[in-house]
């Protein structure tokens, strides 16, 4: 039998690395390592640790030492800004290096306050913070695709005790995010009407998956549900670009409260959930082709996903990258449904 070749220690500049899978297409983040965040001295997000030191990205109220939300550089980036994306081949393979931003959104000085019990006006405040970021960030034309995300719980991946949520810009689109605006491009194409208002508007007529809704939003359990009581909240009136509907009071005030219901309502579920914000990805982007998107502010809508982690009742992807889902959303919205909040 031939002698095993040894491979030599991860060099220092391979230690955060985005590789591309062939097959896919799909950027992949490899790490050497991941390192602890908590630092055994008491919460890093706290009002106190986060002194004078701290870099500021964003801070409500602007120059009030005793801020509300506060949005800073992550302590450990998976991408950073300064990085040259270095974009090479490895014989077959693509390659580039940690390209983008990662930033946590401390969503309250309160350690202990969870953002479903904050109230509606700070939690406006909150998606004022997500939304000036993502517009921030997209500035930079060398990055292609913002994302908002919320892990809370232990079961979720959650970092830090404290109230907080998290931003990446990277310099591609994610792969299901692709398949989404992919197939809302086609549907538009074919039909001419946005898909996910299609969606809606059945959801609304049928109202057998829908959890809560007002004259400007809807919760409900999506019809090929991936987990069990997988919520979706959209606005019912058509826009592309969080950042740009969310920007009124009464619009984020709104929002606010019918987020803050549905957390509460899967919190009775389970206490550990994946939260994601989809916003259109930077259309300014440096290696976006201008025609690519020329229907997008008709054919996407942005919206929010909460998937709740429910071990005992979900075995997602045990059957070979097929989700299966144990409790039908039609089922899982009654639940929601009745729950008082």
């Amino acid at each position: 039998m031939a002698e095993r070749t040894r491979y030599p220690q991860t060099a220092p500049d391979q230690a955060k690395q985005l590789r591309k899978d062939p097959f896919t297409n799909n950027w992949v983040l490899q790490l050497s390592g991941e390192p602890a965040l908590e630092n055994g001295n008491g919460c890093r997000l706290c009002p106190g640790a986060l002194g004078s030191g701290s870099q500021t990205l964003y801070q409500h109220p602007f120059g009030n030492s005793s801020w509300q939300v506060r949005v800073i550089p992550h302590f450990n980036p998976l991408y950073r800004t300064e990085a040259d994306a270095k974009r090479q081949a490895d014989g077959n393979y693509d390659r580039m290096q940690n390209l983008g931003a990662h930033e946590i959104v401390v969503e309250h000085p309160d350690h202990k306050l969870s953002l479903s019990r904050q109230s509606d006006e700070h939690v406006a405040q909150v998606l004022r913070a997500y939304a000036t970021r993502i517009v921030d960030l997209k500035k930079d034309r060398r990055l292609r695709h913002v994302i908002v995300f919320r892990n809370q719980g232990r079961a979720a991946g959650q970092d830090f005790e404290h109230p907080y949520s998290e931003i990446t810009a990277t310099p591609f689109i994610p792969r299901r995010v692709g398949y989404k605006l992919r197939w809302s491009q086609r549907h538009y194409a074919v039909k001419e009407r946005c898909l996910a208002c299609d969606v809606l508007k059945q959801e609304l007529a049928e109202q057998r998956r829908t959890i809560e809704w007002d004259e400007m939003f809807v919760a409900f359990c999506p019809y090929a549900s991936r987990v069990p009581y997988e919520t979706w909240l959209f606005p019912l009136n058509h826009h592309h670009l969080f950042e740009e509907d969310i920007t009124t009071g009464k619009t984020a005030l709104r929002f606010a409260r019918i987020l803050k219901s549905t957390l509460r309502r899967l919190e009775t579920i389970s206490s550990s959930y994946h939260l994601v914000l989809h916003t259109s990805p930077n259309l300014n982007a440096k290696f976006e082709r201008k025609d690519h998107w020329q229907t997008i502010a008709e054919d996407y809508h942005w919206h929010i996903e909460i998937l709740p982690i429910i071990p005992q009742r979900s075995k997602s992807y045990s059957f070979k990258e097929v989700y299966y889902n144990a409790i039908p959303p039609e089922y899982a919205a009654q639940e929601l449904w009745k729950v008082t909040v």
